[in-house]
């Protein structure tokens, strides 16, 4: 079974963070949420989130995948916690997954991990991808790395990365029973 880590910062996009889990949690994969602190996480708009786990135990070993939902202030909360940007580059590193959302793809950016790759964000954060080559797409995949818009796309991102750990058939199985469009 594949496991993923879903990295909680205060002031994280509600709808992008638990779209993600509920659709990995469907496709009975292991989601782990992990929080930058003991305690609950506060979103943007003050839902209150107890993690499963704080990011000190999150290794690039033990899981198949590192997801970063957006927000404000959540997306430069992860920016600034060096421990999320080591993780990052980790995973890259061991050839694991990456994934971040809405303002986050800028973290892989400053991550160090965008460079030369196709990706996508939330409009205003377009100019803050660094090397990454931006395509104006509900998710996009390069090589290791998924990328997406924002909360409107959080479905088809939770899709995308369930069709790349479980299969095209899981993907579309899910899809169906949620009643999600097809792109």
């Amino acid at each position: 079974m594949s496991k993923v880590a879903v990295i909680l910062a205060d002031g994280f996009e509600e709808v992008e963070a638990m779209a993600i889990v509920d659709v990995l949690r469907r496709a009975e994969i292991d989601v782990v949420i992990a929080g930058l602190h003991e305690g609950a996480v506060s979103s943007a708009r003050k839902v209150r989130v107890l993690p499963d786990a704080v990011i000190d135990t999150v290794t690039a070993e033990d899981f198949d995948m590192i997801v970063l939902p957006g927000g404000q202030p959540g997306s430069d909360n992860l920016n600034a916690d060096t421990r999320v940007k080591e993780l990052i580059k980790d995973f890259h590193r061991k050839g694991k997954l990456t994934g971040a959302i809405c303002a986050a793809p800028y973290v892989l950016a400053n991550a160090g991990i965008l460079e030369g790759k196709r990706a996508t964000a939330f409009p205003s954060f377009r100019e803050r991808l660094g090397g990454a080559v931006y395509e104006e797409k509900t998710v996009v995949v390069d090589g290791n790395v998924l990328t997406s818009r924002g909360p409107g796309t959080a479905l088809y991102f939770g899709l995308a990365i369930v069709e790349r750990l479980s299969g095209k058939e899981k993907a579309e199985k899910i899809r169906e029973a949620m009643l999600v469009k097809p792109l």
